[in-house]
């Protein structure tokens, strides 16, 4: 039997949808149903090769038993490595905007880092992608903090490269100051060659002491603890729907 339309049906696109769950707080439901769909359909998987393999041990021999066990085994493992790899082919900064720095910072023990069952693998790449849009639009702020940690850390060990940086730092400084006293404002010839003269200075600096390396080394270590961070973490509810939902209780209170 056919089943026709129907014309009260409403169809939204993706990033919309994503939006509205996001305000409503049904985002993190999402997440939860699509773990617990996925642990459902590979402890029916498991089932089902046990089944089968003690049929083919009790029909035939436990040679076969053996191999469909081994296949199931491996094709778990193929998804885990597609869905890693699907990490690094996604863009983390897809949906981030300059509101999501404006706001506090998230509660680095409570909210970032969380407890043990915070975390979980994710079941797909579609999961993963989830998972690291909305994570890293809630945690920019402390995946920003982590970055000068590491770009900090980088250059304490490289005292050339510090010195460098706190050189340029000085340069920019300076060229500031002489241009308020001199209101080059009033002269931009003058002050875009200034500007210039600057800037070539300053990619000499950053040449000379290997500023660039520890820089490059930073954005690696801090990108990949971000994009692993961001794909374990659970979603939780964000603080829109927290406040919504208080706002509800102490409306029915009252």
């Amino acid at each position: 039997m056919a089943f026709s339309s129907n014309p009260l049906s409403l169809s939204v696109p993706e990033p919309v949808f994503e939006s509205w769950l996001r305000d409503t707080g049904y985002l993190e439901i999402l997440d939860q149903r699509t773990t617990d769909l996925h642990r459902h359909s590979s402890t029916a998987t498991t089932a089902a090769a046990s089944a089968s393999s003690s049929d083919a041990a009790a029909v035939t021999n436990s040679a076969a038993a053996a191999v469909s066990i081994s296949n199931g085994v491996f094709v778990q493992i193929f998804s885990y490595i597609g869905t890693l790899l699907s990490l690094f082919t996604l863009n983390p900064f897809a949906k981030l905007t300059s509101d999501d720095f404006s706001g506090d910072t998230p509660s680095w023990t409570r909210l970032f880092v969380g407890s043990l069952d915070s975390y979980t693998f994710p079941s797909s790449p579609s999961q993963a992608r989830l998972r690291v849009h909305e994570n890293v639009k809630r945690y920019a702020r402390n995946y920003t903090s982590l970055f000068l940690l590491f770009f900090a850390c980088s250059l304490y060990q490289k005292l050339l490269a510090l010195v460098g940086l706190i050189l340029c730092l000085a340069l920019w400084d300076v060229l500031k100051l002489c241009g308020d006293r001199w209101g080059l404002e009033q002269r931009p010839v003058i002050r875009q060659s200034l500007i210039r003269i600057a800037q070539c200075a300053t990619a000499v600096i950053l040449f000379c002491t290997n500023v660039q390396m520890a820089l490059i080394s930073a954005i690696a270590v801090s990108y990949a603890v971000m994009i692993l961070h961001a794909s374990f973490r659970k979603l939780t509810p964000s603080r829109q729907s927290t406040s919504k939902d208080g706002n509800r209780r102490t409306l029915r209170s009252s």
